[in-house]
């Protein structure tokens, strides 16, 4: 059922246009200057009114995001394949889930160390779930862009932790933020294969195709 592919585009896009709707009105109050520098989003999101909509931001989108790690754990679990892999991912997906409505609801003005603690298990334990993932990305012939988008965005959020200086994090930290809601937005094209009500269960075509994908992706394997 392609309806499937709307809530991880959902998630992406009200993610993307809230926080910087959060950065808009912080601006136009002046709780931030950007003759100081470019504010980081928690500082953005420090004061109200912004800080009501950040939090609103963050809570849906944990909502969101739970939904689709769950959605995405049941679907790879229907192929039988990278069990390790696949709970991994689960669990991870889980706290940085916690981590995001840690970060809304916990500002850095107020309870720093707890919305730094938020900030780890919201970006970090999520850069690491979404490395996972493209382990489980299984190729298919109507979406092979979809595994080098991933890595790519992998790639970037990861030098973008590496070099995230002083003066440049907010830089960074906005620049991430926007490639892990593109990395959710990528699971739309595998979602939209999504058949009936159990996610675990494709359509039979597409499920077809990922036989004869994860086949040949275990002869490699076992040849290498």
């Amino acid at each position: 059922m392609w309806q499937w592919a709307l809530l991880p585009l959902g998630l992406a896009a009200f993610g993307t246009v809230g926080i910087w709707i959060v950065f808009a009105t912080a601006v136009f109050n002046r709780t931030v200057d950007l003759a100081d520098g470019f504010p980081s989003i928690s500082h953005c999101g420090a004061y109200p009114p912004q800080r009501c909509f950040l939090s609103q931001i963050c809570s849906t989108c944990s909502v969101l995001a739970l939904w689709i790690v769950v959605l995405r754990f049941k679907q790879v679990s229907g192929r039988g394949i990278r069990r390790n892999a696949n709970i991994a991912s689960f669990v991870l997906g889980l706290i940085s889930c916690v981590g995001l409505s840690i970060v809304g609801s916990f500002q850095v003005t107020t309870f720093y160390s707890v919305h730094l603690l938020g900030a780890f298990l919201a970006f970090f334990l999520g850069l690491a779930y979404f490395w996972i993932q493209l382990f489980l990305t299984v190729p298919s012939p109507d979406r092979r862009w979809v595994e080098p988008a991933k890595a790519t965005c992998c790639f970037l959020c990861t030098g973008l932790i590496i070099a995230c200086f002083p003066s440049v994090a907010a830089m960074c930290e906005w620049a991430f933020v926007m490639l892990i809601f593109c990395l959710f937005g990528l699971f739309a094209p595998e979602f939209r294969h999504i058949d009936g009500r159990d996610p675990s269960e494709q359509n039979p075509a597409v499920a077809n195709e990922l036989g004869v994908a994860e086949t040949y992706d275990y002869v490699s394997h076992a040849l290498s």
